[in-house]
């Protein structure tokens, strides 16, 4: 999985007045755990845009003061107004230490379906997945080219290397539902054929 690099400050006061205070001069208040110890920090909001406000996951190093921590981003709290970034809990990576994560799902290709007038639905943006830190992928990736309508995609249509999906084998993850006045590849196959000529009588 790709990184990113962050630079942190310590928090100190860990009250509610300091984050206030903090938050107004432009940081973010955000707290580590799954490690040795619990770190609070703040970090930049601008630095954290581009972490924050994509569909791609990303593992953080993130430099507290001279002290850099690989990390993955586990929750994220906005302001129900503004949508302005309020607090970031991270997780510790610690190699070779199993960690859960949401990985986007990425659909290659034109489906069959839709270039016949079918409408592709996709129902999971992401997935749950378990792995190490060095084998969580960047994302899943499916290849739709050869999806016709009324056609669907399952969790456990899904190959998998070095991590584990959590998310329920039976969920479908994108399909190509019919339109209204569509017809099948092979509907129109059969309509178009010539009609068998009938035997020469004797």
């Amino acid at each position: 999985m790709k990184s990113v690099s962050i630079s942190a400050a310590k928090r100190v006061d860990l009250g509610k007045k300091e984050a206030k205070l903090s938050r107004a001069a432009g940081n973010v208040p955000c707290v580590i755990y799954g490690g040795k110890t619990i770190q609070h920090f703040t970090v930049k909001e601008n630095a954290l845009n581009n972490l924050v406000y994509t569909p791609n996951v990303y593992t953080v190093a993130i430099d507290i003061e001279g002290t850099t921590v690989n990390a993955l981003i586990k929750d994220i709290q906005f302001h129900p107004v503004t949508d302005r970034i309020l607090h970031i809990d991270f997780i510790e990576l610690i190699a070779g230490q199993e960690v859960n994560a949401e990985i986007p799902v990425v659909c290659t290709g034109n489906a069959i379906g839709v270039m016949n007038g079918g409408k592709l639905r996709t129902t999971l943006r992401k997935l749950s997945v378990r792995a190490t830190p060095e084998n969580l992928p960047d994302n899943v990736t499916l290849e739709i080219s050869e999806m016709t309508i009324g056609q669907k995609i399952y969790v456990r249509d899904v190959e998998t290397k070095n991590f584990d999906i959590l998310t329920s084998g039976n969920a479908v993850i994108v399909s190509v539902k019919t339109a209204r006045g569509v017809v099948d590849d092979e509907e129109e196959e059969a309509a178009e054929a010539p009609a068998a000529e009938a035997p020469a009588a004797e």
